[in-house]
Order: structure tokens, then sequence, then C-alpha cells
């Protein structure tokens, strides 16, 4: 089970894990090539595909959730990394940027306040990218690997998370296509799945949904249905009404 933080540091440390860490680090700088002068957070355990922003945005910050653990990344470089509750970050209103979340919902014990924590670190203009298992896909099924744990979901289920926590869904990409085979042959191969597996989505590993911030509710069209009325129309005629000039009203 993928309770632990090292649990999730050993998969990627390994060659599999390099593997996919590599296919999904594409896709994702693929929807946000440019962060120069953003700050970006990664949540759930978002380290390993932070590194690839630390070169461009103003700020990378990392929060792993208090029921998984944490430990201090970059190994190279002062920690960029906090432990929190999903519910309680630590981080000002209207500051972030961009957010990553990946190993995160499919875990979250609360999510309607996890992503309503998001939802106020953004900024007005702000985008989170989510990251989860495909409840179709054969990745949901490894279970020797943390897109096997948790709970997976459809494509729907996260439009409709999203929707009602004051998102606005942009877009969802499809990845990891390559079988969950631990086997050399395969993995050398990823980058051919990635290519023809664009054209049988629902044999996807995980969804990828970018959502934007909502900040006002949108106004309803109505169903568009005319009711017609039978009949003359008439106006109620107004009470009279005690004017006066030069007589003053009646004591």
């Amino acid at each position: 089970m993928y309770r632990s933080v090292y649990d999730l540091k050993s998969f990627y440390n390994g060659k599999i894990g390099r593997v996919v860490r590599r296919v999904l680090q594409e896709r994702i700088r693929d929807i946000w090539p440019d962060v120069h002068g953003l700050r970006v957070l990664g949540g759930g355990y978002a380290s390993p595909y932070l590194r690839s922003f630390m070169a461009e945005a103003e700020r990378v910050i990392g929060v792993m959730p208090a029921g998984q653990g944490a430990h201090d990344w970059p190994q190279d470089g002062k920690n960029l990394v906090c432990l929190a509750e999903e519910g309680e970050l630590p981080i000002e209103s209207n500051s972030i940027d961009r957010v990553v979340l990946i190993h995160s919902l499919e875990f979250a014990e609360l999510l309607q306040p996890a992503l309503q924590e998001v939802w106020r670190v953004l900024k007005s203009s702000g985008r989170v990218l989510v990251v989860v298992p495909n409840r179709g896909g054969l990745w949901s099924r490894a279970d020797w690997s943390p897109f096997g744990q948790g709970t997976p979901y459809s494509a729907s289920q996260i439009h409709y998370f999203l929707h009602d926590n004051l998102f606005v869904h942009e877009r969802t990409e499809e990845a990891l296509f390559m079988p969950p085979l631990r086997f050399g042959g395969v993995l050398k191969f990823a980058s051919v799945f990635e290519r023809l597996g664009r054209y049988v989505p629902f044999m996807a590993g995980v969804h990828i949904v970018e959502a934007s911030k909502q900040l006002y509710a949108r106004a309803d069209k109505g169903s568009g249905s005319k009711l017609r009325v039978r009949g003359r129309g008439f106006m109620p005629r107004p009470a009279p009404q005690n004017f006066y000039t030069d007589q003053p009203p009646p004591q």
C-alpha cells in the first residue's frame, strides 16, 4: 500500500518510476510550456515533476499531506517542501499562479476541503492541473504502483468535482498508455505507446485535467421556451391620491 511518502519515493527511484516520470513530465510541460515569473505549487506527491519548473518559475513550493508524510526536496539545495493538512494549506490566499496535484485527490480523505483550499490560494488568473488514475485504465489495477492505490476516477467525475468547487474546466488530456509491466522491453517503447495511445484514449493510465479559477457564477440562460398568453392584457388602475395646491389636507 502506498500510504507512506517513502513508498512513493521508492517507486520513482526505480526503473519504471523514472520512465513514468519522464512520460508525465513531458505531457505536463506540453500543457504549461511557459511558467516564467510564476509561482508554482505542487500538492500530493508532486516533487518528481516540480524540478522542470525551477529554472523558470519565480518560486516552486511542494506541500505533502500530513497523512502521507514528507521528506526534504530537492536533495541538492534548500528544502522547498512542507507538511500540511489537505484542508489547511500554509499558503497565503491569492498568491499562487499554478497548482499541480498528483497522487493527491485519489488519496484525499476530504476531497471538497482540499479543492477549496486550492481555490483559495490560487490567484484570479490561476490554474490547476489534476493528474488522477483512470478508472477504466490498466494502471488503476496495478496495485504495486501508486496509480493502483486510492480511488481512481473517470474524466466526468473529475469535471464534476472541479465544477462543484468553483473551477472552470479548460481541457482534458490522457497519458500513460504503456502497459503497467516492469519488463525492460516495454519500458524502451514507452514513447511509442504514448504516440499510438492518443488514438485509443480509453486505454490511458491517467487523466490530466486543467481548470481555471471561477470568480463569478455563470448566468443561467434558461431553457429558451416561450409562453403564449391569450386574451387582452390590462394594467390595474392606481388608487386615487389626495393631491392639493391651495387647500390643506383634512385634519
